[in-house]
Formats: structure tokens, sequence, C-alpha cells
């Protein structure tokens, strides 16, 4: 399972990690926290409009990647916050789908050392996610309606950080960016410069894969929660 705070920030982030898992044999789903109503540029446009634009890019990258589906939670673009209602939705997506792993924003990344800010709906959203995974997701008497109604407890085993400068795991993506530049591509209303887009990713994505001797890579952060000797990768993620 993929929990991001925005449309696209998957793309951008372990999309092609995913497919690469995915291409081995394991089921993906994508939960968007907000619909990306606050990614624009004119303040004239309906919010509403740019939204329903936004998850229509989103599916359309979803499938390039491959995902069995995706889910937007519909929280307020720039106003995320990481509280009860918020936790509750993404517990309920977890024990839903029931993933091994979690893959999502670093929510400890802040500043980048290169410059920058990280958005404050990243943070926001990596830290719910982490938060739901443990430990309410697998408390039985965290939202207890929720057990009561058939979602049972479920323990991730793994979480997985993009977007981070604490990297410990590299993922060879070799095979599998060009689905995550194609994925890319279908976030029409965002790329403002497509004919860079591709460069800009392999780009990326080689200098993390000369870090493993690979030609393309992508860089996490693995937070190990429940060691398991007998099942060694994702196949639920």
């Amino acid at each position: 399972m993929v929990i991001v705070a925005h449309p696209d920030d998957a793309d951008f982030g372990p999309a092609a990690t995913a497919a690469s898992w995915i291409d081995a044999g394991s089921t993906g789903w994508l939960v968007c926290c907000t619909s990306g109503d606050a990614g624009g540029e004119d303040p004239a446009l309906d919010p509403l409009d740019l939204a329903a634009l936004r998850e229509v890019e989103q599916g359309r990258a979803a499938e390039v990647v491959g995902y069995s589906g995706v889910t937007f939670l519909h929280q307020p673009d720039g106003a995320l916050a990481n509280e009860l209602p918020l936790r509750e939705q993404l517990v309920r997506e977890i024990r839903t789908f029931r993933p091994d792993a979690v893959l999502t924003h670093d929510p400890e990344m802040v500043f980048w050392s290169d410059g920058g800010v990280n958005h404050t709906d990243h943070r926001t959203a990596g830290m719910a996610a982490v938060d739901a995974v443990y430990p309410a997701a697998r408390n039985p008497m965290a939202f207890p309606w929720l057990a009561r109604s058939g979602l049972d407890a479920h323990r991730v085993r793994r979480l997985y950080l993009f977007w981070t400068e604490r990297a410990n795991t590299w993922i060879d993506v070799s095979a599998t960016i060009t689905r995550k530049v194609d994925a890319l591509r279908a976030h029409a209303s965002q790329i403002k410069e497509p004919e860079r887009l591709e460069a800009r990713i392999r780009e990326w994505a080689g200098e993390e894969g000369r870090k493993i001797g690979v030609p393309a890579a992508e860089a996490l952060r693995l937070v190990v929660i429940d060691e398991d000797e007998e099942h060694e990768g994702p196949t639920d993620s």
C-alpha cells in the first residue's frame, strides 16, 4: 500500500518500486489523502474542478503502474491534519487491504540539505500513515467500531519511507523506470516542462542507481516493524 498526500506524489515518489514489486507478483493499492484541489496556479479555477481532473489523472497513472485500485480520502489540500478523522480513514484502508508493507513520505524531512522545504501535507501524510500503521491498525481497541464491523486488526510488517535523506535501502528499478515516466505523463495539469520530464527522472534514478551499481534505482528508508524470516519481500504493498 502506498499512502501519499496528493495525486502525483506516488509517481514522483516510489512508482518504479511499486511497479517492480507488482511485476514480481505483489498486489498494490494507492491511497491519496487529498485530491490536490490547491495544486494550481490560477486562483479563479474552481478547486472542485481541479480535484476532479487530478483524480482522473491519478487513476490513469495508477493503471500504468499496475495498482489494483486507488482510494481518495478527500481531505483538504494544504490543510491536511494528522488527527483522529484522518487516522481512522487510513486504518480503515489498511485493515481492508491488509498490506505487508506501507510506502509513504518520510515525515522527518522538513528542510532539504540542498535547499527548500518539504510540503506540510507531505510531512503530515507520512506521520499519519506511520501512526495508522503503528499502533492503530494492529490494535483492535483503536477505533473498535471498525473491528466490530468486520475490519479486524492488521499488522503491517515494513514501512518504506520515500523522499528521504536517510535512505538505507535501494531498489533496482531499471526495468520499470519507463513506467514511472509514463505514469508521470498522465499528470498533465502538473507537469510544467513535459519535454524535460523523462531526462530529469532518469537522471535522478541514475544517481541512485550508481550507489548500487545498476542503471536506475529508488532510495527508501526501511523501518522494520515485525521480523518474519519465512517471508523475504512484500506481496501486498
